[in-house]
């Protein structure tokens, strides 16, 4: 095509980001066009995870009701759970209150969601290309108007790079770098289908109840952590953790997830389910610190993943619901704009008016506390022998609580590694 024969957008990536920001973009009546790698939208991602619903809703408001049919489970049941072999302590908060009338988040799975999702932009009139690669931007006197795939060139008004942590458009546009090992982690996951009312008596949830458990304690003392969701016929398992830090150990990837998922606290929630998807993909692990400096550039601005939006405080693990954001923000930046220039500056005042910024200011300190080597190993450890010995009865007289807790302390950390830790823990908070 011809530079006159533009887009008004052109968006790189059919995930939650690009196609909230394609949805609203054709509700407004512009020409959009979507590019996905994948054959279809969300076929690239395995199991998902969890969407919390306030995203849905700033995107179009009622939004969550149309798509109760690609949404899994409502969230009822936050668990955390700290292992250590055989042994394992698991917090278990029940708050039916996260049902409301919106609940407040749902389990989902990305083929599914996605793919609905898709439809619902092509039917406000967006155009959705897919199994094509965008291969470069097109740059004209210090503005980027299109993109390359292959031997097409393709224009846009604007072009909105939504294709994932690994950006190659951010880096195609000069707004970040190849990434650092220590900002990303990988991420290992599988479904694992089961019946309904098998999760149901396993998880001790109704029918359209489910539950969020991350785990500590199981990535080999590696930095990282294990999740479970479940479902409505499957579950969701997986490890999150640092490829730079088990390359140093010699951890296998496979492995580790092996022995998470064979584990005495996590076996028997998914045992005689099937194996139907496997896969692995890179997250963004530091939060505002991993946001690149400036997210847009005049004709492209950077969303989702893409623009390093995630938050891991280790018992909540956000990125769907900041995708969604992010590419709404986009879309309301370039419909207020009146010329390509003032859609950088309009998106950055749209991310702070939609609260995304903010979210993530206020947890900025948390990837400091997922640095201390002993979250992933001692502490859950520490903790486990605790519990043991408040719950040993072997008709020995017990040592008195208080030596024996000091006892249990000693023998994994020094006191002063003990305050260290906890004044780092809390200046980062």
């Amino acid at each position: 095509m011809s530079e006159e024969e533009k887009f008004d957008a052109i968006i790189i990536g059919a995930g939650p980001a690009g196609i909230a920001c394609a949805y609203l973009l054709a509700k407004a009546q512009k020409n959009v066009l979507v590019i996905e790698r994948g054959v279809t939208a969300g076929s690239k991602n395995v199991t998902g995870g969890r969407l919390y619903t306030y995203a849905l809703e700033m995107v179009e408001e009622g939004l969550t009701k149309a798509a109760e049919e690609a949404l899994e489970r409502k969230v009822v049941r936050e668990q955390i759970t700290m292992m250590d072999g055989d042994k394992a302590i698991t917090i278990d908060y029940h708050d039916l209150g996260f049902k409301g009338d919106v609940p407040q988040s749902y389990t989902i799975l990305r083929a599914v969601f996605d793919e609905w999702f898709a439809a619902q932009a092509e039917a406000e009139g967006a155009m959705i290309a897919t199994g094509i690669r965008v291969d470069d931007v097109i740059e004209k006197d210090g503005r980027i108007i299109g993109v390359k795939a292959g031997e097409d060139e393709m224009y846009a008004d604007v072009v909105i790079a939504a294709d994932g942590v690994n950006s190659l458009i951010a880096q195609k546009a000069g707004l970040r770098g190849e990434l650092p090992a220590h900002s990303v982690g990988v991420g290992v996951k599988e479904i694992i289908e089961l019946p309904p009312k098998t999760i149901e008596e396993r998880f001790n949830v109704g029918p359209d109840e489910g539950v969020a458990k991350l785990s500590l304690g199981c990535t080999e003392g590696i930095q990282g952590g294990g999740f479970l969701y479940t479902n409505k016929d499957s579950v969701s398992l997986g490890v999150v953790f640092s490829p730079e830090q088990a390359a140093k150990n010699g951890k296998k990837i496979h492995e580790i997830f092996q022995d998470y998922k064979m584990s005495p606290a996590i076996y028997p929630l998914i045992g005689d389910g099937t194996t139907t998807e496997y896969g692995a993909h890179l997250v963004p692990e530091e939060g505002l610190r991993g946001v690149p400096k400036k997210l847009f550039r005049d004709g492209l601005v950077l969303v989702g993943d893409a623009a390093g939006f995630g938050i891991n405080m280790g018992y909540i693990i956000r990125g769907i619901d900041l995708a969604l954001v992010s590419g709404a923000a986009a879309a309301k930046a370039i419909i207020a704009a009146e010329k390509v220039s003032d859609v950088g500056p309009a998106y950055m005042k749209e991310l702070d008016n939609m609260r995304l910024i903010p979210n993530m200011k206020a947890v900025a300190g948390f990837p400091d506390i997922l640095t201390l080597p002993r979250i992933f190993s001692t502490y859950p450890k520490m903790a486990n022998d605790v519990f043991q010995y408040l719950f040993t009865v072997d008709g020995k007289v017990p040592t008195k609580m208080t030596k024996a807790l000091m006892g249990i302390v000693k023998k994994h950390v020094t006191m002063g590694q003990l305050m260290g830790d906890a004044w780092r823990g809390l200046k980062s908070i």
